[in-house]
């Protein structure tokens, strides 16, 4: 009797931590960057304040930047709640920096239908090279991100007792595993078509010195909130080139026009967002001053056309874009027809702008004292060398060599202040070429 109480009070408390608890779901999708990294510190951070049984971090991505994997890394290690790692759903894959991710988790899970591996560094534009084979002096480098990324997942599958080999082989070889490979060859601990049934295959499991009770556990998912949203859009490399463009042609046309403040405020907002977003990124220095050179350029031919300007503003744009990122991983990789349409609109509107500029400069005055220049005059009264003259409807002074008569027609031939230099119009014509 008294067991069966034990045993019923037991459940009781049971399911009471149950009900307290939860699994805190975190959704990685897509290319791994900053954004990422802030929504997994976030969620771990919600975890321990929540105080949720274990988190499951539900991958979905092609890989991404090695310094935001390494962050996501690093806080997964120092986690004191259980991270599940889930490969979800079928169809996914986690490739790259996601096997890096998976490797570091407490317990590794996938869905049927998923892969993982390709793990070798092509951010850094490591070749795949086999164990047997001997760097080349000239992929020093390579060489040298590959061994480091080597070490760096076999420390992880040492850390949580698995298969070592094949995670060097992932990387070296960008071996790759679907779920039940990867279970055969201990690279994950279990497969599961859900998030209930993941659940119930982990619940009595030890981690550390935490006994997990998920067996019908509560699953609440995580949800970015708006700055994680804004960061995973401008971290965008192509959307950051297109924000440095806002803001520097609105900048110019708040400092042409001023008073505008429209462009102004816009310009601003856009160039420090693109600054940030590049703080954020791996670029290349010299690449992005050749794209500020080239904006330059084809802003000086706005003003002062002469082509050569132009040409070379679009050759140093689309030089500097090649060299801006130094990454080739996925999701952060510069599009190419985007930056032909750039440098086309950007000669275009420093042609179309160029234009206007040289035909207002060589288009005759409508306005102002110059255009009285070869204007006809009548005389309304004169006195020796001086008098009045009537010229567009206004009486002005006048003053012009030799003897005029009221009544007769004169050419204004310069403005001197408000007098008019004026000769008779029979002069005028004879002296005409």
């Amino acid at each position: 009797m008294k067991l069966r109480l034990a045993l019923v009070i037991a459940a009781l408390f049971h399911f009471a931590a149950t009900a307290e608890s939860a699994a805190l779901l975190v959704p990685i999708e897509g290319a791994i960057g900053p954004a990422t990294a802030r929504l997994v510190k976030e969620g771990l951070a919600a975890a321990a304040e929540s105080k949720a049984e274990i988190v499951i971090l539900r991958l979905n991505t092609p890989g991404g930047l090695v310094t935001s994997m390494r962050e996501i890394i690093a806080d997964v290690i120092a986690s004191k709640i259980p991270v599940v790692g889930y490969v979800a759903p079928s169809g996914a894959h986690a490739a790259s920096a996601g096997t890096y991710i998976l490797y570091a988790t407490h317990i590794a899970a996938m869905a049927p239908g998923t892969n993982i591996g390709a793990a070798t560094p092509v951010e850094l534009g490591a070749p795949a090279q086999p164990k047997d084979d001997k760097p080349q002096s000239s992929d020093t480098m390579s060489a040298k991100a590959t061994n480091d990324a080597a070490a760096f997942i076999r420390s992880l599958a040492e850390l949580r007792g698995r298969n070592a080999e094949w995670a060097e082989k992932a990387v070296r070889e960008a071996a790759s595993l679907s779920a039940e490979a990867a279970l055969k060859e201990h690279v994950i601990d279990l497969i599961a078509n859900d998030v209930p049934e993941l659940l119930d295959r982990i619940d009595g499991r030890t981690v550390g010195t935490a006994h997990l009770a998920t067996k019908g556990l509560a699953v609440r998912t995580y949800e970015p909130g708006w700055l994680i949203t804004l960061l995973a859009l401008i971290t965008d490399p192509n959307v950051a080139v297109i924000l440095m463009l806002i803001g520097v042609y609105g900048l110019i046309f708040e400092f042409t026009s001023p008073g505008m403040i429209a462009p102004g405020v816009i310009g601003t907002i856009s160039l420090l967002l693109a600054f940030y977003a590049f703080n954020l990124l791996p670029i290349d220095y010299t690449g992005l001053a050749l794209m500020v050179l080239g904006i330059a350029f084809l802003i000086v031919e706005t003003y002062n056309p002469t082509l050569v300007l132009g040409a070379g503003g679009v050759i140093a744009f689309v030089l500097g874009a090649a060299m801006l990122f130094k990454v080739d991983a996925p999701g952060y990789r510069l599009s190419w027809p985007l930056i032909g349409v750039l440098a086309a609109m950007l000669f275009g509107l420093a042609l179309l702008v160029g234009r206007y500029l040289w035909t207002a400069r060589n288009s005759p005055l409508r306005s102002g004292l110059e255009t009285m220049r070869g204007q006809a005059a009548q005389v309304l009264d004169w006195s020796e060398n001086a008098g009045h003259v009537l010229a567009e409807g206004e009486r002005w002074r006048a003053r012009g060599k030799g003897i005029l008569v009221p009544g007769e027609t004169v050419v204004v031939r310069d403005v001197r202040g408000l007098t008019l230099e004026v000769e008779a119009k029979q002069q005028s014509d004879g002296a005409a070429p």
